[in-house]
């Protein structure tokens, strides 16, 4: 009995040598949390008057991490132990797999052509919020559900949806209905800002990257953002935050991967067909995505969940070697 694992969380380079101090800590709490969710269900199912209740919907677990900082091997540790130990059907998606067609999100950046945020795909706002509405509807509801996939390879590298034909359908018998959903990314948590404080942060001068975009481009995705809350935050059940002592440090951590996979390519720093990012691209394509931590990361810190489910996010914050330093229960 293996978890059914999501297409866009392959094995990652580097993750052989990424040491796993995360999943100890994490999966006593989960299934702690497991347990009092379960317990909760049970009671509201007792005080219905007829006694009795639809499919019971699955229990749902966010997963935030900042690029690099050794998710995937976090996430397969969880899935196999979830599964595996404790028999529980589990699903692992990733927020990736519900980006924009390809024709989508051309037609996005064509719409707001000189905002680099929203000219590929990764920030809030180039993911199908419909598509993900529906997903959830669906599993909440253990009904037969096709599990979306997403190719970044397609379009040289700019990427593009499986087609549907492709995708995997869970919950096709009552007797494989997934029971545990796990959903990761690394903006998977992030709640939109009142438009004041973008405004201010934008203003304030300590950033790395807000500085280099004009205060309407942020807005966009702060403004995007808000949709995502309905479609899968709210409906988190428990949340994971695997978070950087330093947020600087993702740069490094990408530098590393990039240069793990010229080495495995046979390319070198030069150039040349399998040379894949040189160290400036590597900063650049990092920095589209900074603006968001520096905008929403101190949300999450402060709880995803609350103040309706305290106790059900755990915060690892990480030192620049991945290893935890500090656990933190919100």
């Amino acid at each position: 009995m293996s978890a059914i694992i999501s297409s866009a969380t392959p094995d990652a380079p580097l993750q052989s040598r990424i040491v796993d101090d995360k999943s100890p800590i994490c999966i006593p709490f989960i299934l702690d949390r497991l347990a009092a969710w379960r317990k909760e269900q049970e009671e509201k199912l007792q005080q219905q008057e007829d006694g009795a209740g639809g499919p019971k919907r699955p229990f749902i677990i966010g997963l935030n991490g900042v690029q690099g900082v050794g998710k995937t091997t976090l996430v397969r540790a969880l899935a196999e132990t979830l599964q595996q130990r404790e028999m529980l059907r589990t699903l692992v998606i990733s927020i990736d797999d519900f980006y924009l067609t390809h024709s989508a999100q051309l037609a996005l950046a064509e719409a707001h052509p000189d905002n680099s945020l929203v000219q590929y795909r990764g920030e809030p706002g180039t993911h199908d919020i419909d598509l993900l509405t529906t997903f959830f509807a669906a599993i909440r509801q253990g009904r037969p559900t096709k599990v979306p996939q997403y190719d970044k390879a397609a379009f040289n590298g700019l990427g593009d949806r499986v087609p549907e034909s492709q995708w995997r359908t869970v919950n096709e018998s009552p007797d494989s209905t997934i029971q545990v959903v796990l959903i990761e990314g690394w903006c998977v948590g992030f709640r939109a800002l009142p438009e004041a404080e973008v405004e201010a942060r934008w203003r304030a001068g300590r950033s790395r990257t807000l500085h280099m975009h004009k205060l309407e481009h942020l807005q966009l995705v702060n403004a995007n953002l808000r949709r995502y809350d309905a479609a899968v935050t709210d409906l988190l059940d428990a949340f994971v935050h695997v978070d950087a002592e330093d947020l600087s440090c993702v740069y490094g951590w990408r530098l590393e991967q990039e240069a793990q996979l010229r080495s495995e390519r046979g390319g070198g720093s030069s150039g040349g067909a399998g040379a894949g990012m040189s160290d400036e691209q590597v900063v650049r394509f990092v920095d589209a995505y900074f603006p968001a931590y520096e905008l929403f990361s101190d949300g999450v810190r402060a709880g995803v969940l609350l103040p309706g489910r305290p106790g059900f996010q755990l915060r690892l914050v990480v030192d620049k070697d991945r290893r935890v330093k500090e656990s933190i229960v919100l």
